[in-house]
């Protein structure tokens, strides 16, 4: 994998991590699963249960093993399987709103991409820059770094999006599979009071920020 040479730091992406075969085949497979009643996005777990009120884990819902079809996707580059896999389905229009996974919980993570290209939004945690990074279909990207602990990232609720050299892409379904790896110790270092669970516990700050509250209202929604 590369890194890309944009702010934030710690992103990297490799294109055509499987091929357009492959990708149709995991597409038929995603489509046939048993996926939740609802509008919008929705996600199905395997592993331990991201919570999507504390973005740790959900400690009501039991471990659930890996599917067969989901092993030859894990990422090579990492010396044990994933803790947490989630797989979601952006029919368009749908997104996420800004937001950093748990630090404490989850050390770095990995996200392939299937079906219709997307434009993944990075904002600076302390100074507010964005930075909008097109995630192209059947590219696995890592947040590491910078990318995953000062910045949050976010997919916009829309169904078109706009390219650098102005032009006007629809979206039509896409499928993401996120991989996350449990922080050994579960406390984070990084310092920043602003998105970091330890840090805000170290300082007594009440855990009450904008996306988090976004979050919850998407959920009571949803």
């Amino acid at each position: 994998m590369d890194e890309l040479s944009i702010q934030p730091s710690g992103l990297f992406m490799q294109t055509d991590f499987v091929t357009v075969e492959s990708e149709s085949l995991l597409i038929d497979i995603l489509a046939s699963l048993e996926w939740p009643a609802r509008p919008g996005r929705r996600s199905l777990h395997y592993g331990y249960t991201f919570s999507y009120k504390t973005f740790g884990i959900d400690q009501d819902t039991p471990y659930k093993p890996f599917p067969d079809w989901l092993l030859p996707l894990l990422p090579p580059t990492e010396a044990h399987k994933p803790d947490q896999v989630c797989v979601q389905h952006y029919p368009p229009g749908a997104g996420i709103p800004p937001h950093v996974d748990t630090h404490s919980t989850y050390d770095q993570l990995y996200s392939l991409s299937l079906g219709s290209p997307v434009i993944m939004q990075f904002r600076d945690g302390g100074s507010g820059e964005r930075v909008d990074v097109d995630l192209p279909a059947r590219s696995m990207l890592q947040l590491s770094g910078n990318s995953r602990l000062h910045w949050t990232h976010a997919i916009r609720a829309r169904k078109t999006d706009t390219l650098q050299d102005g032009t006007v892409r629809p979206r039509q379904d896409r499928w993401s599979i996120t991989y996350r790896w449990l922080r050994e110790g579960a406390t984070c270092e990084c310092g920043n009071e602003k998105l970091c669970d330890t840090a805000q516990e170290r300082k007594g700050i009440a855990k009450e920020y904008r996306w988090k509250n976004e979050t919850d209202e998407t959920s009571r929604n949803s």
